[in-house]
C-alpha cells in the first residue's frame, strides 16, 4: 500500500510522541517549580488555546483543581472577543506552532507578562518570545493534524502539576510501556461510518474532543465530541446505523453510567466502540477496546494514542490523499488579520 505523504508525515510524528514526551518531562523538571509557584500563588488558571491546544487544555483543566487551583479552560479566539476579568489569575497560553493569527493577535493586544505562561513546541515563536515559556522537546510539528503536539503539550502539563503536588508515575509508566492495542476491528467501523461521536466524561472529555477534531480533519465527516450528559440530551437523536458512536471509558467519575448510555445505543441497534480502562467487565454489545486499568493523566494519554492510532488508519481508508489539507493550514493565519 502507497502512503500519501501526509499519512507518511502522521506517522512519522506518532512514532516519535512517547520519547518526545518523556524528554520534555525530564527536561522540564529542574524550571517547572517556579511556573507552579507562580499558579499556586495566584490559586486561579486560565487555560486559553485554539484546536487541539484548546481540547488538550480542557483535558488538564480538571486536574489542576482538583489541586485547588480555580482553573478553567476557554477558546482563545473568542476570550478575546468577550474579555474575563483579570482578579490576579495566571494564564497559560498554549500553541504548538506559537505563530498562529490568535496567538499574534493575542500578544497585540496583551503586552508581554511574567504572568502568562507559554506551553509551544516552537522556542523561537511569539508566544515563546512574549510569556514566561515551557517548550516541549522535539520540534514543531509538521503533520496535519495534530498527534505528536497533543501528548508532548499533556506532558508539559503533567510537569507542571507534578511541581504543585500531583503524582504524575503513573504517566510517565504509560509512555514508556507503549501498549500494543489491536484496533483492527475499530478501524473496520469507523472507515464505514458516515458521521461519528465520541463521547467521554470528566477530564477524558478533552480527550475525546481532541480525536473528535482529529478524526473530522482527516476524514472530512461530521464527528463531534460530547460529554455523555450531553450526548443524552437531544444528539443521541442524530445517530443511525451509519453512524459510530465512540465511548471512552474510565474508572470513578470518568466512567458514571457510560454502560447505561452504551446499552442504549445497543437497544437503538448501534454497535458502540468502547475504548476501555476502567478495569469493569465489558459492556454487551459492544466492539471493545481493552487498555491496561488506568486513571487520570496515565488514563487521559493511553487513550489518546489509542483512539489516535484507530482514527488515523480509518481515515486513510476512506481518504485517498489523508493528512492533505484541501482548505486549512497547519498554522492558521485569519484571526491575525
Amino acid at each position: 500500500m502507497t502512503l500519501s505523504a501526509g499519512h507518511e508525515q502522521l506517522l512519522a510524528e506518532m512514532g516519535r510522541q512517547r520519547g518526545d514526551a518523556l524528554e520534555t518531562i525530564a527536561r522540564l523538571r529542574p524550571q517547572a517549580g517556579g511556573h507552579a509557584g507562580l499558579i499556586g500563588r495566584a490559586g486561579r488558571l486560565v487555560l486559553l488555546g485554539m484546536g487541539g491546544s484548546h481540547w488538550i487544555n480542557r483535558t488538564a483543566e480538571p486536574h489542576y483543581r482538583a489541586l485547588g487551583i480555580d482553573a478553567t479552560a476557554h477558546v482563545l479566539s473568542e476570550a478575546m472577543r468577550a474579555p474575563l476579568t483579570e482578579r490576579g489569575q495566571v494564564r497559560i497560553v498554549t500553541s504548538q506552532s506559537g505563530a498562529s493569527g490568535e496567538i499574534v493577535r493575542y500578544f497585540d493586544e496583551h503586552p508581554a507578562s511574567d504572568r502568562t505562561i507559554g506551553l509551544t513546541l516552537d522556542p523561537d515563536s511569539p508566544l515563546a518570545k512574549n510569556s514566561q515559556a515551557l517548550v516541549g522537546a522535539g520540534g514543531v510539528e509538521t503533520a496535519y493534524a495534530a498527534t505528536r503536539s497533543l501528548v508532548v503539550t499533556l506532558a508539559i502539563h503533567a510537569v507542571l502539576l507534578e511541581a504543585l503536588g500531583a503524582d504524575i508515575s503513573g504517566f510517565e509508566d504509560a509512555l514508556r510501556t507503549g501498549d500494543a492495542i489491536q484496533t483492527s476491528a475499530v478501524e473496520d467501523q469507523l472507515a464505514g461510518c458516515n458521521d461519528a461521536v465520541i463521547v467521554a466524561r470528566g477530564a477524558m472529555q478533552g480527550v475525546a474532543d481532541a480525536a473528535a477534531l482529529s478524526f473530522m480533519e482527516l476524514a472530512r465527516i461530521p464527528v463531534l465530541g460530547l460529554e455523555a450528559g450531553q450526548f443524552r440530551h437531544g444528539p443521541f437523536e442524530m445517530v443511525d446505523r451509519d453512524s459510530a458512536v465512540v465511548f471512552l471509558r474510565g474508572s470513578g467519575a470518568e466512567g458514571d453510567n457510560i454502560d447505561g448510555i452504551a446499552g442504549e445505543c445497543v437497544e437503538a441497534g448501534l454497535r458502540p466502540i468502547i475504548f476501555d480502562f476502567s478495569g469493569e467487565p465489558e459492556i454487551s454489545g459492544c466492539l471493545t477496546v481493552r487498555l491496561p486499568a488506568r486513571d487520570g493523566l496515565a488514563a487521559a494519554v493511553s487513550a489518546l494514542m489509542t483512539v489516535q492510532k484507530a482514527i488515523v488508519a480509518a481515515a486513510a481508508r476512506m481518504v485517498a490523499d489523508v493528512g492533505v489539507p484541501l482548505r486549512s493550514k497547519k498554522v492558521t493565519s485569519g484571526e491575525g488579520r
